[in-house]
């Protein structure tokens, strides 16, 4: 038999196990993530979607519709702005607002906490844990599920915890932790 189609079975004891995502259907978002995502939302039922129909409208009553550019553009942007709505619509429906500020002053982390945290490289870093339609790493943001976020939750200031990385396993010291002021 080619030893392309055998088992290989050859197995490190001391192999790490990456812990799985959690497995819960909840889409924590925070009141302006929520309110961002809907104002996207509205902003394409009620500004841009009418706009394209307009325009494939008027390209469609110009006559040859296989060579009309405006009117095979249009309905493209059409669909791709109905696929947004559908998909802004099934995120918000299942959404759950959590209002950070409601830990403002504690030191344990939570949804919403910017924690400042220090590796074992001696590299600090500032992250702000969101919700998965929130987050945007360029700013330091980053979603509740992902394996940084899991390991820092529930964690106090100074606190190390682990975190299990393809390269090995990691140390983080929790540093600071901040919550926004309620309004």
């Amino acid at each position: 038999m080619n030893k392309a189609f055998t088992k290989e079975t050859d197995t490190d004891d001391d192999e790490l196990v990456i812990p799985s995502a959690p497995v819960t259907g909840k889409n924590y978002i925070t009141p302006e993530g929520y309110g961002r995502l809907r104002a996207e939302l509205l902003e394409l039922i009620d500004e841009e979607r009418p706009k394209v129909v307009e325009i494939v409208h008027w390209a469609a009553s110009n006559g040859d519709r296989s060579e009309n550019g405006d009117y095979i553009y249009g309905k493209k942007r059409l669909r791709e702005i109905d696929r947004r709505i559908r998909f802004l619509t099934q995120r918000l429906e299942i959404a759950e607002i959590t209002d950070p500020s409601v830990h403002f002053g504690e030191d344990q982390v939570f949804f919403g906490a910017t924690v400042t945290y220090v590796d074992d490289a001696a590299i600090k870093r500032k992250i702000t844990i969101l919700g998965v339609d929130e987050a945007d790493t360029l700013q330091g943001q980053i979603s509740w599920v992902s394996p940084v976020a899991r390991a820092l939750l529930k964690s106090r200031v100074g606190d190390e915890v682990s975190l299990v990385t393809p390269l090995g396993s990691q140390l983080l010291e929790v540093m600071q932790v901040s919550y926004p002021q309620p309004s």
